[in-house]
């Protein structure tokens, strides 16, 4: 065939539209039993669709998912993102709220001076020390980068391109994905374990036969390239050491049920503290249904992921008691809680550089001799971590892929 495509989530979908847009003959191998990769909606655990993977469309007056939707029928809901407005939490008043967004800001600015200077450093090398909000700052790091400060880039950090518009769809971001992929050539449960490029036709065997192309989009996730998952043949030295400046951070969820919704507002957001670091923040009642999204990050979600959803339930049901009440506890009930770092098809949630190798995104990028193509989160220079991140370099990695086809 023309093209093979290694992996079904966003990017690996943008390739294969792209694709069947322009005529190849092609083929997408995935490994797991579904689409989407880090875009997953569950249908059937609660009331109403629950993303257990990406969730906003951030970014979304450029984002291209949002046209897509459009095109397939998906409402999409533009209310202001709850963090913006955190609220239904009395231990953190507006005025210390306002305080801390200001050492917040200061403190980013401080890492988006020097980034602009050129510097590739940890970002915690710009805290105040002074700051009380440190712990609080941080924990917001690994909602965000999925890691803490100490171990985020400053110069990559700040090429990120972000334009605050940050909206929903009620159907799910893994259900757009996959509607987006209805129809397209692609196999499931069809892992690929060597790429074999040293001829002029490409071979990628997997446990169901040998699959031989002119071209190959590979679109794993960086720790896949490590870990072995996929050898290639010759090997890309190169691919690996950038892969290795570009580690999943993580980000897990706790989906928690609330049989008395009125105890807490719709559309709130609350902080577990606001004195440290490893803590959840909760999204209340999103879309007024009657459940509670908690966020864990970083150090946080490896030590509670140990524990499976009951240690996610555990602490996160210590800090809802301690915003709202003991009697709170009585109400809530656990739906499903995430294990991204545990997943061996993917070992985190998304990516970011390590300090000193804001470049490694660039390197990851640059196709093999013309034949073999990287794409997914971690090769965007600017929109990396992001469903939509991934999906434009699909759509690129096929448009080159298509040239001379």
């Amino acid at each position: 065939m023309d093209v093979a495509v290694v992996g079904a989530g966003a990017a690996g979908v943008g390739a294969a539209w792209r694709l069947a847009q322009g005529g190849a003959s092609f083929q997408v191998l995935e490994a797991r039993g579904r689409v989407g990769g880090r875009a997953w909606t569950a249908t059937d655990l609660g009331p109403g669709p629950i993303d257990l993977g990406c969730h906003w469309l951030h970014s979304a007056d450029r984002n291209p998912w949002v046209a897509v939707a459009e095109e397939m029928g998906f409402a999409i809901d533009r209310s202001p993102a709850p963090w913006s407005r955190t609220g239904g939490n009395l231990r953190f008043p507006p005025g210390e709220q306002d305080r801390f967004r200001a050492d917040r800001e200061a403190f980013w600015g401080r890492v988006q001076a020097a980034a602009e200077a050129g510097q590739d450093r940890p970002a915690s090398d710009f805290q105040d020390p002074e700051s009380p909000w440190n712990p609080l700052i941080a924990a917001g790091s690994t909602w965000a980068n999925g890691v803490e400060p100490d171990r985020l880039s400053s110069l990559d950090h700040w090429n990120y391109d972000d334009t605050d518009f940050n909206w929903r769809l009620p159907a799910g971001y893994g259900a757009l994905v996959a509607a987006r992929a209805a129809g397209l050539p692609i196999v499931l449960d069809c892992p690929v374990r060597r790429i074999d490029h040293s001829g002029t036709v490409i071979r990628l065997e997997t446990p169901r036969g040998t699959v031989r192309a002119r071209r190959v989009i590979v679109t794993v996730p960086p720790p896949l390239l490590l870990t072995g998952a996929i050898v290639f043949d010759p090997a890309l030295p190169d691919k690996l050491s950038a892969a290795a400046g570009l580690p999943l951070g993580l980000a897990d969820k706790l989906y928690i049920a609330i049989d008395r919704p009125d105890l807490v507002p719709a559309d709130g957001q609350a902080y577990g503290h606001v004195d440290r670091s490893a803590i959840g923040a909760y999204h209340l009642r999103p879309l007024g249904r009657p459940y509670i999204e908690g966020y864990f990050g970083g150090i946080v979600a490896r030590e509670l992921e140990a524990g499976g959803t009951d240690a996610f339930f555990a602490h996160a049901g210590d800090e809802l008691a301690g915003i709202f009440g003991n009697a709170i506890r009585g109400h809530l009930r656990p739906i499903v809680s995430t294990a991204w770092a545990r997943d061996p098809l993917s070992l985190g949630s998304y990516s970011h550089a390590l300090p000193g190798f804001a470049g490694a995104r660039a390197r990851l990028a640059e196709p093999v001799d013309g034949r073999i193509l990287f794409a997914g989160e971690a090769c965007s220079p600017h929109d990396f971590s992001t469903a939509h991140g991934a999906y434009q370099t699909g759509l690129a990695a096929a448009a080159l892929a298509l040239e001379g086809i």
